[in-house]
């Protein structure tokens, strides 16, 4: 659930959306520098770069979703069905 405008809502998605092309593209060139065999080196460089863009749309989602559960935290609820308990365990689950 993203709230705002729908002007804001696509400006998220689409942010969102390029952070996981980006980290999907990167992964492509760890897949390929596996087969290619190249260095060890290359091929950690290139998986802390996927890491890095995962983990930044990661927070992309979870600052859209802290926003909306802000501004309406009864809708946000009703809307994704977990109870508080359960978002702060899908959470922890991801740090």
């Amino acid at each position: 659930m993203i709230t705002g405008t729908p002007e804001e809502q696509a400006a998220v998605r689409k942010r969102i959306t390029n952070r996981l092309k980006r980290a999907q593209g990167q992964l492509n060139a760890v897949i390929a520098s596996v087969e290619a065999g190249d260095t060890c080196r290359d091929i950690v460089t290139q998986l802390s770069a996927v890491t890095s863009a995962l983990d930044r749309a990661g927070f992309a989602i979870i600052s859209a979703a802290m926003r909306d559960c802000l501004a309406d935290p009864e809708g946000a609820a009703e809307a994704e069905g977990l109870t508080q308990e359960e978002l702060e365990k899908l959470f922890l689950s991801l740090a």
